[in-house]
């Protein structure tokens, strides 16, 4: 009778153990899947910066031209801004397609990435 609650006994230590490391395991598991996704938004955003930066001076640079073949001082810069206006309106009528949805399948591939590795081996 005791050789039976020993076991019984021992059986349930192994069980909290494999729940236990099982929790731990899922807790490091959205860890690292948490890391990747902001990692990877970091990593985007100085990329954006980069460009947001190239682009602020390509646009000066290019109404800068534009003024001096036009004649008038303001009117490249007026020309520039309107081609942004455009391009604004158009982002802004197709931000789901543009935006909200590539950027929904980014992180759902990025956070089933691993899943998919394992599920290989």
């Amino acid at each position: 009778m005791n050789d039976t609650f020993d076991k019984i006994e021992g059986l349930s230590d192994h069980v909290k153990e494999y729940i236990n490391t099982r929790v731990e395991i899922t807790k490091l598991r959205i860890a690292e899947k948490t890391s990747l996704v902001i990692g990877n938004f970091i990593a985007v955003g100085i990329i954006a910066l980069l460009f947001l930066f190239v682009l602020v001076f390509g646009s000066i640079a290019g109404a800068w031209a534009l003024s001096e073949w036009i004649g008038q001082p303001y009117s490249g810069f007026l020309i520039v801004a309107g081609i942004y206006l455009l391009l604004g309106i158009i982002v802004w009528v197709a931000r789901g397609r543009l935006i909200r949805f590539p950027v929904m399948n980014a992180i759902i591939r990025m956070l089933h990435k691993k899943d998919d590795d394992e599920d290989h081996r």
